[in-house]
């Protein structure tokens, strides 16, 4: 079989747990006396085959590729103001896994910009630095498959794109400021 849900063999999809993949193949395997079909999806990024149930692919949030126009949408996504929710700290990692996960280019681009730090601001708490490294391998891995380069390509343009952002530097007199002032 060649072509299955729309999904055909050799084509890239994106499946948010690990990124770009291609399609190599549609098989039917019994598997506990059940005869499933499934997609064949191997990930060079983590030398990984995944078996998925052409029956799962919404629950698993399996999707093609975004369009160019999709992509130009999600990094100018990266220029905009950060948004900065004051909500608790577990309830805000709830919301960017959320985002993460769900596999839309345009949320984990929000998730890349919400998460960037400048050279001008402070370091970033680990988690939150885990979140941004998985939210921007995910964004770059789509970029890079649509634009046709490479992944460390498609990071340069993320990061560049990001630094043209609203300026993420301390506000002359702000309390980062004086505070490195004092220390000096």
């Amino acid at each position: 079989m060649t072509e299955c849900h729309g999904f055909k063999v050799g084509e890239f999809i994106v499946y948010p747990a690990h990124g770009v993949g291609e399609i190599v193949s549609i098989d039917d395997q019994e598997i506990a006396g059940l005869k499933l079909e499934l997609f064949v999806i191997h990930f060079v990024k983590h030398n990984l085959t995944l078996r998925v149930p052409t029956n799962k692919i919404v629950s698993a949030g399996m999707r093609k590729l975004s369009d160019g126009p999709l992509i130009k949408r999600a990094l100018e996504t990266l220029t905009r103001r950060a948004r900065i929710t004051r909500a608790i700290w577990s309830r805000r990692v709830l919301e960017y896994e959320a985002k993460i996960n769900s596999g839309d280019i345009v949320s984990i681009a929000e998730v890349v910009r919400d998460l960037y730090r400048s050279e001008f601001q402070g370091e970033q708490t680990y988690a939150n630095r885990q979140l941004y490294e998985a939210a921007l391998n995910l964004l770059s891995l789509e970029v890079a498959a649509v634009q046709s380069r490479t992944q460390t390509e498609a990071v340069k343009e993320i990061e560049a794109t990001l630094a043209k952002g609203p300026s993420r530097a301390p506000k002359p007199g702000t309390e980062e400021e004086v505070g490195e002032e004092e220390a000096a």
